[in-house]
This record gives structure tokens, sequence and C-alpha cells, in this order.
């Protein structure tokens, strides 16, 4: 669809939803582009601005477009799906997805586990842990971080490993013999802190999807605690369910 159908049932701003997701989806608007103003679409289609508000709106509620106050509307960068039905590395997943994956490596050093890390770790609070905190980027560009907590004692030496070129999960396989029977995570959608954002390079109070993961090695032992926290824009989460 590439015009308004006045003669047809389906409402006006429908349709309009369909043209302009139409050009973000076949490449005519390009993410970065600017897209016209609200005057512009209402005269070039013929509807109300009202109208136009109201499908720029959904656009944006969609994650398709960011509305920056006093620059403009411009289409963001296509959402990653992550599925949820198995463990998958973050450079796994890139790769699989023909995008670049990057890694910088922000904080490595050894901690004593807080009480509430310790309990979801099923240790007293005070074991050693490796905390490893790393920024992942796709084509040069932040996409997520990641705060690692391990058991020191079923991985030493760790932090004298290469944990920005090689992935955690060979890493530990490779060094360790460990590897992931199981995890059990919790998802919420958190607004960013101050300087979250400005290490994910979006603005303060952006969405994220924040996930608290407890991976279990094949012993049944729960060996890492994560925290990701993933840029909303760039993000989406799904899972196949049956009836």
């Amino acid at each position: 669809m590439t015009q308004i159908n006045r003669l047809s049932k389906t409402p006006l701003y429908h349709q309009l939803y369909e043209i302009l997701n139409g050009k973000i989806r076949h490449g005519e608007w390009k993410p970065g582009d600017m897209i016209p103003p609200e005057s512009k679409l209402s005269e070039e289609f013929e509807v109300s601005r009202v109208t136009v508000r109201q499908v720029l709106d959904m656009l944006a509620n969609e994650g398709f477009i960011l509305r920056e106050r006093g620059r403009g509307t411009f289409v963001t960068q296509p959402k990653v799906e992550q599925a949820l039905m198995r463990i998958v590395s973050f450079t796994e997943d890139m790769n699989q997805r023909g995008i670049l994956p990057g890694t910088r490596a922000l904080e490595t050093r050894l901690i004593p586990a807080p009480a509430d890390i310790a309990s979801e770790l099923q240790v007293q609070p005070g074991e050693e842990l490796a905390l490893i905190v790393r920024l992942r980027l796709g084509d040069g560009e932040p996409m997520s971080l990641e705060e690692s907590y391990l058991l020191h004692k079923t991985c030493p030496g760790i932090l004298e490993q290469d944990i920005v070129s090689t992935p955690m999960r060979r890493l530990l396989d490779r060094e360790y013999g460990i590897r992931w029977l199981r995890a059990r995570q919790v998802i919420r959608a958190i607004p960013a802190p101050r300087h979250l954002a400005r290490i994910l390079g979006i603005q303060p109070n952006a969405s994220l999807l924040f996930i608290e993961r407890v991976s279990y090695s094949t012993t049944n032992t729960p060996t890492e605690f994560l925290r990701l926290y993933h840029r909303g824009d760039r993000y989406a989460l799904y899972n196949e369910l049956k009836g």
C-alpha cells in the first residue's frame, strides 16, 4: 500500500500506519533517516495532523522511530529479536544474524559475594566471586551491558584469561570444563540510570530490558549470576507458546 484509499472500510489511521511502516520495512526510510514533519505528511496523504500524530505515536511505541525534541523524528535501528528457548552466547547470537560482535571489558576484579547474589548462588555471603563487566557491541554500536558474577573457586584465574575476544561460554568449557545445563531468569523493563545511559549511548530513563539470570553447570550447581541490561530500542525478546 502506497496511497490512502478513501473508498476502503479500513480506517485512515490504519492505512497510513501500513504505508509509513512499509517505508521503513522496505528500506525507503533507512535507520538514521529523518522522516518528514507532521505537516508535510498531513499534506502528502491528505489526512489530519491528529491522524498523523496518532500513527507516529504507534510507530514510536513499537520502536520503529524515535522522536527527539528540537531535532525531529528518526528511523531507529532494527531490533534484534532474541528467543528465550535456550542459552546462547552474545557472540554466537550476533554471528548468526550477520552482525559483527564486539566486546569491551569495563571492569574485572574479585569481590566478596553480597548477600543477595550469595543467596542466588547458594553460597555464604563473602564467598569470593570474579566480577566481569563487559560492554557488548553490534557493528560497533553499544547493544547491552553484562555484569557476570562467577564463583571464583570453580574458575580460578579467570580474570587473567582473554575475556574480550573469547566467548565466556567457550572459555569456561575449554579452561575449566564448565558447561551450562540450564538457567533461570527474570526479565523486567526498567528506566536507564544515568551512568548506564552514558555507557550505552542512550538518553537517561530510556527503556532497558533488565535480565537477572542464574546459570547451572552440568552438576546442577549454580555457578554464574548474570545481570544483563539490553537497550530497549535494539532488543526484543520472544517466546513461542503452544495452546
